[in-house]
């Protein structure tokens, strides 16, 4: 799966919750996978009062992965999760939690977690908030580098042992995906690129 930008429908995810005088932000927020290098990043924009839930759904999308396992989000020495059928649910359910509601400061941090075996890290840092531009779609991606690993493949540490490996072969997806591997993943505008492309074929989230 290649990484998007703007989502223009549901996938699923809880609605938002009713307004309660909540005046609607922007948080630009930046994720890193830890573990990798080069530096495997997104630059993301999204409502203040978009949950939890649909933050791990921008991610999923962001970073490429498939959301087959599961996940959780550590804030402030609380968890949240997204429940998954079969997998069940560690924490907090991450649908009846906005992000305006943890009361984020500016360059705070926190960690989502997905994949419990394979431990994939993204560390993510509130940059800023901006106003909302109501002529714009949210959430998008507007800046990133580099492909994400594949699925499965043990971990960052396995990974980075193996980096020539997936280079080489890609993850079997797309020409695309293969092209941005053979390229080292060394083109940060095509992989902006490749983010919208993903976040606009109809895994989107809009209010």
């Amino acid at each position: 799966m290649s990484w998007g930008c703007a989502v223009q429908k549901s996938v699923g995810l809880p609605p938002m919750a009713e307004s309660d005088g909540h005046e609607a932000q922007v948080y630009q927020l930046r994720a890193v996978l830890r573990g990798i290098s080069p530096l495997i990043w997104r630059r993301l924009l999204l409502r203040s009062d978009s949950t939890v839930a649909q933050l791990h759904e921008v991610l999923q999308i962001a970073f490429g992965w498939d959301d087959e396992h599961l996940n959780r989000f550590e804030i402030r020495g609380r968890e949240y999760a997204v429940y998954r059928d079969g997998g069940g649910m560690i924490g907090i359910d991450a649908g009846d939690m906005r992000l305006c509601d943890l009361k984020l400061r500016r360059l705070e941090r926190f960690v989502y977690e997905y994949d419990f075996g394979d431990s994939w890290i993204h560390d993510l840092r509130l940059e800023t908030t901006l106003p909302l531009n109501p002529r714009k779609i949210y959430p998008v991606c507007v800046a990133g580098k580099c492909s994400a690993p594949p699925e499965d493949c043990g971990g960052s540490l396995a990974f980075m042992a193996n980096r020539h490996y997936y280079a080489g072969f890609g993850r079997g997806q797309s020409a695309d995906d293969l092209e941005a591997f053979m390229d080292e993943f060394d083109d940060e505008e095509s992989a902006v690129n490749t983010t919208r492309t993903g976040l606009t074929d109809g895994r989107s989230i809009v209010r």
